[in-house]
Order: C-alpha cells, then sequence, then structure tokens
C-alpha cells in the first residue's frame, strides 16, 4: 500500500527499519518536502512500535518547527476488517497537528451498497485517509486492487493539495 499512495504522490518512500529508525538522509527528505504521509500497519489496536519510535524521534524536527504548515496524510492496514485501523489514523491526525501540519482527508465516497465488491474504491469507508485489510496468511500482492487504488488517489489527493498551497501565497501578494 506504501507503493501505491507512494506512486499517487509521485514521492519517495522512507522506510523506517526493523528497530524503528529512518536514515539521516530520510529526515532531511522529510525536512525538505511540501507533504508527509504517514504509513503503518495497525497492531495491537495503533501504529507499529516502529512508528511510534519514528514519531518519537520526530520532536527534534518539531522543537524547530521544521514541519510546521506541512500538508500531511496517513494510511493503514490490518489482517482485520475493523483491527481498530481508526486509533492508528486518529494518532497520525495527532502527530500531524502537533506538529502544525494541515490534515489531507480522503474526500471520497464509500462503497456501502448491496453491489459493493472487495475491489471497490473505500469499500473500508473511512473519510480520515485509507486503510486496507490484507488477510494475515495473504502475501503482498494479494491485497485488494480497490484499497491499493484508494490509496493511489489518495497520494495523488495529497500531493495536488500540497501543490495548491505551495502557490497560495503569491495570491496574496500587493
Amino acid at each position: 500500500m506504501a507503493e501505491a499512495v507512494a506512486d499517487g504522490a509521485s514521492g519517495s518512500l522512507i522506510a523506517i527499519d526493523a528497530q524503528g529508525n529512518i536514515p539521516e538522509d530520510g529526515w532531511n527528505t522529510l525536512d525538505a518536502a511540501d507533504a508527509i504521509i504517514f504509513g503503518s500497519p495497525t497492531y495491537m489496536g495503533g501504529p507499529s512500535w516502529q512508528f511510534k519510535r519514528f514519531a518519537d524521534t520526530s520532536s527534534k524536527p518539531w522543537f524547530a518547527e521544521a514541519w510546521k504548515d506541512k500538508v500531511f496524510g496517513g494510511f493503514t492496514n490490518s489482517a482485520s476488517m475493523n483491527g481498530d485501523k481508526l486509533n492508528t489514523l486518529q494518532y497520525f491526525v495527532l502527530l500531524a497537528g502537533q506538529h502544525g501540519g494541515l490534515w489531507v482527508s480522503l474526500a471520497m465516497k464509500p462503497a456501502n451498497l448491496k453491489a459493493s465488491k472487495r475491489d471497490d474504491l473505500n469499500r473500508m469507508g473511512l473519510y480520515i485517509a485509507p486503510m486496507a485489510q490484507c488477510d494475515a496468511d495473504a502475501a503482498a500482492d494479494e491485497m485488494s486492487a480497490g484499497d491499493l487504488e484508494t490509496g493511489r488517489l489518495y497520494g495523488l489527493r495529497v500531493a495536488e493539495i500540497a501543490a495548491r498551497l505551495a502557490i497560495a501565497p503569491t495570491a496574496w501578494t500587493q
């Protein structure tokens, strides 16, 4: 799903390693970015401990207000249909708010009719940001095409909002 979101945003993926770290140049990339999209599996009702460690380490850019006024988004996946994924997305919204950022919603109606299928867009019915479900014993290539496309379109939306805001100040010059 991270690849689909990054593809839609035409952005870079910065992987959090098994110890919860990102490379030093990853911090530089985040500081220079117009938008940051958080992603983590939902595990035990929240983001993975590796993401939490990354979030705790982001106190360094927080002190410097390095991410203030950036555009933020996020996404998550878990094996269960609900799996408390909403808690993970709310964690991301709060983290973006702590950094003084602007959150981008999904802005996509849910697939919630009897005729809806597993591969429909926004089949999980979220408005905050995309969430996905993939069986615990499934390979990544078995993810719902609809979940992946929802993620790709969300990445595109975040990038478009960031681009709009980047040019907005010129409208205020006199």
